[in-house]
């Protein structure tokens, strides 16, 4: 039956790898559990309910990929999307928790739809690959500050808007440790390096006294706080319009890439660059996605961790099964979810900031017309707090450089139209 399903001697695999390697995949992302309803929880959404969306949304996603598209790919709420989620929109723009669900919702819609019509290329190509770099490392910037904040480490300062804590506090030296602990770990090439550091601080957290301890093993809370609870029709509103479409892009360009950096590393695509059932994987992302909303939790999306179990051998989607039915076991550690202080998360967000913000160096920092947009792009995210303000000022900035300096010719109609809604949204809304 699996040969049948995942075609393992075509790809040059057995069943021990693939489980080998789908262990692998779930230790270097199993952070998501700590991380998801630490971050989520902050809107007001029931941490309980949200671990667990986590895990059936972690696991529906990563099953459909691996039953669909046959891809070694993993799929998780990613990250970014989820401080978009809880920062930008509800935090910062006032929504309720259920109006943002919505809005997820309809973007995933969106998705599924445009990798039905396959017209999601289109909008990709019209992209700068500059800008996409750009996107990505101002989120990681964005991730970055949170977690500083978090921890502590930075705190608000009415003289200079920011300043810095008192780094004498355990909360912000135990960060601070747990930071350098993935560093390390990373560097030995050491799997579930950030797993590691989250329960090391934890740990030290418990046995100092600065938090609680909850237990380990436990029947699953209540899902029922999130479930069916988005709002779609609050999510219609003209102003939420901005969101939706910043939820598509980045999920967009999040799985586009992650797509490409895994298949690539697993020797999936072509010489020509053609990467086959492309279709399909997009189709389960955005399935996944949909079902994450319903779950109550952000956008569910492909983890570029996959590639930590491509490089132990998974080759087919048994490894995405795999990893679905670790995450489905996970459900049952929900009191060591619970235990995890916010500053025990901050060294994993700042990690992944570190890995976000390395496009920064396929920048062509010689062209001014490209790299003043990626700067304005990159800064606006944490500066303004907000990812969907950085993506507008991104295009609009992109598209008013190239037209001052007559180079009007390197646009295209598809990322004009993009910088003139978001100059009305952003002068409007």
């Amino acid at each position: 039956m699996l040969e049948r399903l995942f075609q393992l001697q075509a790809h040059d695999t057995t069943v021990r790898t693939e489980i080998l390697a789908g262990v692998t995949t779930f230790l270097t992302m199993a952070y998501i559990l700590f991380v998801n309803p630490s971050i989520l929880g902050e809107t007001g959404m029931d941490k309980g309910a949200v671990f667990v969306a986590t895990c059936l949304a972690a696991a529906f996603g990563s099953a459909v990929m691996g039953l669909i598209a046959n891809y070694p790919i993993a799929l998780a709420p990613g990250m970014g999307l989820n401080a978009f989620f809880t920062y930008t929109v509800v935090l910062g723009m006032g929504h309720t928790w259920q109006v943002a669900l919505g809005a997820v919702f309809l973007s995933a819609c969106l998705f599924f739809l445009l990798s039905i019509l396959r017209i999601r290329e289109a909008i990709i190509n019209s992209i700068p690959l500059e800008l996409r770099s750009a996107i990505a490392a101002g989120i990681g910037l964005f991730l970055a500050l949170i977690a500083l904040q978090s921890a502590g480490i930075v705190v608000d300062n009415p003289a200079t808007m920011v300043g810095m804590g008192d780094l004498g506090k355990p909360e912000a030296l135990l960060a601070i440790l747990g930071f350098f602990l993935i560093i390390g770990l990373e560097a030995r090439k050491v799997t579930g390096a950030v797993l590691i550091s989250i329960l090391a601080v934890t740990l030290a957290s418990i046995l100092l006294g600065i938090s609680e301890f909850g237990g380990v093993v436990s029947l699953p809370p209540s899902l029922a706080p999130t479930f069916l609870q988005l709002d779609i029709m609050g999510a219609l509103d003209v102003g939420l319009i901005s969101v939706i479409f910043a939820f598509l892009f980045v999920d967009l360009f999040d799985n586009s890439g992650t797509l490409i950096a895994v298949a690539k590393k697993a020797g999936l695509m072509r010489k020509d660059g053609y990467l086959p059932k492309m279709g399909r994987a997009l189709i389960a992302d955005s399935t996944a996605a949909l079902g994450g909303s319903l779950l109550g939790t952000s956008t569910t999306t492909s983890y570029i961790e996959s590639a930590a179990g491509v490089s132990a051998g998974g080759r087919t989607g048994l490894t995405a099964i795999v990893v679905a039915l670790l995450f489905l076991l996970a459900l049952f550690f929900a009191p060591l979810a619970g235990s995890v202080p916010p500053f025990a998360t901050a060294p994993a967000l700042l990690f992944v900031a570190v890995l976000m913000a390395s496009g920064m160096a396929e920048i062509d920092w010689r062209d001014i017309t490209v790299a003043a947009p990626v700067v304005v792009t990159a800064l606006a995210m944490p500066l303004t707090y907000s990812i969907a303000t950085g993506i507008a000022f991104g295009f609009i900035a992109w598209v008013a450089a190239k037209v001052l300096a007559g180079r009007w010719r390197e646009l295209n109609p598809v990322l004009v139209i993009l910088a003139v809604f978001c100059t009305i949204k952003l002068g409007l809304f």
